[in-house]
């Protein structure tokens, strides 16, 4: 029998205790495969799907009680923990299940790439099937700037995703890549680059030139950056900390330093 309509409002379940996470882990159909569930991981801010695992009812219950992205491996046959040996763990932000109770969304806070390639989603690769992309309205690319992004198309672009960006480069061969040359050449070498950086923000504010300004400001957020990896910082750690200062008045902050 098909289930009335109303039966499909969205509803929020409350896992505060034991008890409660208890009865929603019941709740889940974990019996369709075996005792597993598809478990898609998205980035929480860019909405970009990172990767597809499966979780058994202990990696759920794991990853509700820790806030940290638990799976189970089929290959290995073990409960693994996402980034326990590349650090490149999944912070949780919000948990969803989909209508049938089978399967599961984790919108997480993604540190370093996602794919044990070292991309930063599992799916990089795609299949061209020659046909224009449209959206539900029947809108093609052509009316939307196309596949490389014209008027029409935004691209999510955020410090958290540069930082992820500069981040994959450090293990790059130095003499290929500017920002491993940087990280071999350690605090000194990064630190006199935001020395002269600083100086041509500086420059550029008392000059007047806002292009120039911008342009500047983009290289002094480049290395700065550059020193957060270097020091093993995560970009969150600078947010935590400006969510810290949030409400308290400049001047207190520093009298309290």
């Amino acid at each position: 029998m098909d289930k009335k309509e109303n039966d499909f409002n969205p509803i929020t379940v409350d896992v505060f205790d034991e008890n409660a996470l208890g009865l929603f882990l019941k709740k889940i159909d974990f019996a369709k495969l075996n005792g597993l569930i598809p478990a898609v991981a998205q980035d929480y801010f860019s909405k970009e799907i990172l990767m597809l695992a499966f979780m058994n009812e202990e990696a759920l219950k794991k990853t509700v009680e820790t806030g940290y992205a638990h799976y189970f491996s089929r290959s290995r046959n073990r409960l693994w923990k996402k980034g326990e040996t590349s650090g490149h763990t999944q912070h949780i932000k919000e948990i969803f299940f989909d209508c049938d109770n089978d399967s599961i969304l984790l919108k997480v806070l993604q540190k370093g790439p996602a794919c044990h390639t070292g991309h930063k989603t599992c799916f990089y690769s795609k299949i061209n099937n020659r046909l224009p992309a449209s959206d539900s309205a029947g809108v093609n690319e052509s009316q939307t700037g196309g596949k490389n992004g014209g008027a029409g198309e935004e691209k999510f672009y955020s410090l958290k995703l540069l930082y992820d960006f500069i981040s994959g480069r450090k293990d790059s061969d130095p003499e290929k890549s500017y920002v491993a040359k940087l990280l071999k050449g350690g605090p000194e070498k990064i630190g006199k680059k935001l020395q002269e950086e600083s100086l041509e923000v500086i420059l550029s504010a008392i000059e007047g030139d806002r292009n120039k300004l911008i342009y500047e400001c983009a290289d002094l957020m480049f290395f700065y950056i550059v020193m957060l990896i270097y020091s093993d910082i995560d970009f969150f750690n600078v947010i935590d900390e400006l969510k810290r200062r949030e409400g308290i008045s400049g001047l207190d902050e520093k009298r309290a330093r």
